[in-house]
Formats: structure tokens, sequence, C-alpha cells
């Protein structure tokens, strides 16, 4: 990793969290709303019996209740477990208690599955600080789901959270980074050409 490259995404993460951290409580409700109606409408418009989704943290784009609603109507949902080795886990959701994993994400209690379950996914959706209009994702550093994307022998579509104005012209990138094939803002779905350099 090049040190000026470190630094730019080190500065872009640092003005992300802090506006996230600023938004106001009308504005979160208005956009959690409209997040979950988005990632519903993109489940059933790819047809996705299994969904590797997160449950996202209290100022990051929110992801809970589409866990929930898809749950509900008996789309199986993976989540991610961090590893000490920088791979992730999955384990079915339920519903009930959750538990944090090594770096302090909230997880499900219940089994682990292993690496290679999130290959039954038909969507994948992802965290992000913010993404660019050629798919590139900038995540929050410790590359855990740019190693698991790029594990993947056959990768079903893949979608980062994101507010409105994280989605931006560019973003600073290395070489193990990973796109995505849209954004899910509470703007709407986007779908992204990742065919651009």
């Amino acid at each position: 990793m090049t040190d000026e490259v470190d630094s730019q995404k080190r500065a872009l993460r640092a003005e992300v969290r802090e506006r996230r951290r600023t938004r106001t409580s009308t504005r979160r409700d208005h956009d959690a709303e409209a997040i979950t109606q988005r990632l519903e409408e993109l489940t059933e418009r790819l047809g996705a019996t299994t969904v590797a989704a997160y449950l996202s943290l209290p100022d990051e784009p929110p992801t809970r209740e589409f866990v929930h609603w898809a749950h509900e109507r008996g789309i199986r949902v993976l989540l991610p477990v961090s590893r000490e080795d920088g791979l992730l886990d999955w384990a079915p959701y339920d519903g009930d208690d959750e538990v944090e994993d090594v770096v302090g994400m909230p997880t499900p209690m219940t089994e682990l599955l292993g690496p290679i379950a999130i290959n039954d996914a038909d969507l994948i959706v992802v965290p992000a600080a913010s993404v660019d209009r050629g798919g590139m994702r900038i995540g929050w550093g410790r590359g855990y789901f740019d190693k698991t994307l790029g594990s993947m022998d056959r990768c079903p579509p893949v979608y980062a959270v994101i507010f409105d104005d994280e989605l931006v012209d560019s973003v600073p990138r290395e070489r193990h980074d990973m796109p995505v094939n849209g954004v899910v803002t509470p703007g709407g779905v986007i779908d992204l050409d990742t065919s651009r350099p």
C-alpha cells in the first residue's frame, strides 16, 4: 500500500464518519425507511432466496429492518463473523440474540458455517464508506470483504449500502480492492459500470 493512497483512504473514511455522526434523527429515520424499501426491491428483482448481508452499526446506513424483512419472508440470510485470520465465517440469521465478533461487529449466535457458505448467496450486501461510479468501494480498512469477494469463483451481484452523498466520481484504490455491481442508497438502487478501468 502506498503511503499516499493510505492517507487518502484514511481522510475519506474520517470525513464519512463525521458526516454520518452528525446526521439528524429526522434524516436518519427517512433514510432508514427508504434504504429498507430499496433493499427489498433489489432482493425481489433478483429473485434472491439466499442473501449475505450484515447488521449495521448505529451510524451506518441501516440494514437491520431489511434483514428482518428477508428472514420473515423465508429468505435465508447469512451474516458475517470476523475471524482473527482476516477471513469471514458466515452464520444464519434467526432474529434472536446477537454477540460481537473479534472486531466488535454484531453477529448472530447461530452455528458458524465457514467461509464457503457465502457461495450459496444470490445477492451480497456489503458496507462501505464510499463507492465511485466505476464500482470501486472503500471499506473501513480491514479488508474482510475484499478478501471474501476476491476468493469467490462465482460471485453473485454485490451491492454496497451507502448514503446518497457517498456515491462519488472516484475513490483511491489499490490492487486488492474489489468492485461492487451497484449501490443501494435512500435515493434508489444504482447499477454501476464495473467494466471501466
